[in-house]
């Protein structure tokens, strides 16, 4: 497979990124965090708004691979959700700590997804993935799925926003990545309740991303 032609900032960012988890806490000591949009992403709050979704009011929240923690303070405020969310990159969790509001219930922390886990009482309703999946290395991806169910309880809901829908390539991050993709690290016992273009996107994202949203069985 040929490899594309990178843009400056992508090129970097594999400069950056090495099999090292914890290297992409040197993309944030170097500020290359193309990532970090300054806001929530625009399909979030569409899908959260819409009505075409119920999602739990009362509960726990988890969003891995949080960054400055903008979307993980919306689902907060939004859902009134407890939520909980980590990253590899203690830069990340502290600017994100910076960013919470006063008595808002959410909390941030530094954490290796692949080891983290919870109580089975203290499985979550929500989890929300937006640039996680698309950050690991594809062999992974079975790793991703794994944790995902034993993280989110029966009924709970999974978001997935994936994205970027580039042209094929066999580097990274980000990785290839197609809706598809999800499906076979995911296995059974889920039920796709969402699954389309959103109709809000930030101007770079417009037609490379899809919304997926996922009930756990």
């Amino acid at each position: 497979m040929a490899t594309l032609p990178d843009n400056p900032i992508r090129a970097k960012i594999r400069e950056i990124i090495t099999d090292n988890p914890h290297s992409w806490d040197d993309a944030w000591k170097q500020n290359v965090t193309p990532w970090d949009a300054g806001a929530i992403q625009p399909p979030l709050r569409e899908v959260t708004q819409s009505g075409e979704v119920v999602f739990p009011k009362t509960g726990r929240a988890f969003v891995p691979g949080c960054g400055s923690g903008y979307d993980a303070i919306y689902i907060s405020s939004e859902l009134g959700l407890d939520t909980l969310a980590i990253d590899i990159s203690p830069i990340a969790v502290a600017n994100a700590s910076k960013n919470i509001p006063d008595g808002l219930n959410t909390r941030f922390e530094v954490q290796d997804f692949f080891s983290f886990s919870v109580p089975d009482d203290e499985k979550f309703d929500l989890i929300y993935d937006y640039t996680f999946f698309v950050a690991i290395p594809p062999s992974r991806r079975p790793e991703w799925g794994t944790q995902m169910n034993s993280l989110i309880k029966p009924g709970g809901y999974l978001i997935t926003l994936v994205f970027p829908l580039d042209p094929e390539t066999d580097v990274g991050p980000p990785w290839f990545v197609r809706p598809e993709h999800y499906l076979g690290p995911l296995g059974g016992g889920w039920e796709k309740v969402v699954d389309r273009i959103p109709t809000a996107s930030s101007p770079e994202h417009v037609g490379r991303e899809r919304l997926v949203v996922w009930k756990k069985l």
